[in-house]
C-alpha cells in the first residue's frame, strides 16, 4: 500500500541501551550543526548486519567492546528523517552490556560540540531519565518503553 509520500531513500539506524549501576549511557552529538541528546549508535553500512553495525558504532564512538544481549525495539511506524523529509528512518534498538567500561573512564569528552561529529558521552541515572530530554522522536518512545519496564 502506497502512502503517497515521495521518499528518496531509507536509512537504517542501530542503537544500544547500555545500562550500568542504574545509569544509562547517552551521547550528546553535533549532527550537521545541531546538538542532539540520543542513545549511542548510528547508521547501518551496506554489507553489514545490525549486530555488527552496533558493535562497530560502540567501538568507534565509545571505544567499547559490547555484547548485544537482546532486541528491545524496532520502529513500527513511518518515521521521516529529522534531517531530510524525503528519507525514511528505520531504527533498531538492542540492550547491550560491556564487561570493561574502563575506556570511558579515560575520555575527556567536555568538547564544545562545535563541529559535525563532535560528541560527548554522559551517564544518566535511569531514575532521572526524562524522555523529553532526548531529541529524536524514536529515542523518546524507546525511553518511555524502557522506563515502563
Amino acid at each position: 500500500m502506497s502512502t503517497g509520500k515521495s521518499i528518496e531513500a531509507f536509512t537504517i539506524r542501530v542503537y544500544g541501551l547500555l545500562i550500568h549501576d542504574g545509569q544509562i549511557l547517552l551521547s550528546r552529538e553535533n549532527i550537521y550543526g545541531g546538538v542532539y541528546l540520543k542513545f549511542p549508535g548510528g547508521g547501518l553500512e551496506f554489507g553489514e548486519g545490525t549486530l555488527e553495525c552496533l558493535r562497530r558504532e560502540f567501538q568507534e564512538e565509545c571505544q567499547l567492546n559490547i555484547q548485544v544481549d537482546e532486541h528491545f525495539y524496532t520502529t513500527e511506524d513511518f518515521v521521516p528523517s529529522a534531517f531530510s523529509n524525503r528519507m525514511q528512518v528505520m531504527s533498531i534498538y538492542y540492550k547491550v552490556s560491556c564487561s570493561d567500561l574502563s575506556p570511558l573512564l579515560h575520555r575527556s569528552d567536555r568538547e564544545a560540540l562545535n563541529q559535525h561529529g563532535d560528541q560527548e558521552l554522559i551517564w544518566k541515572s535511569i531514575d532521572e531519565l526524562n524522555p523529553n530530554e532526548l531529541n529524536l522522536p524514536i529515542d523518546r518512545l524507546v525511553a518511555k518503553k524502557l522506563l515502563a519496564e
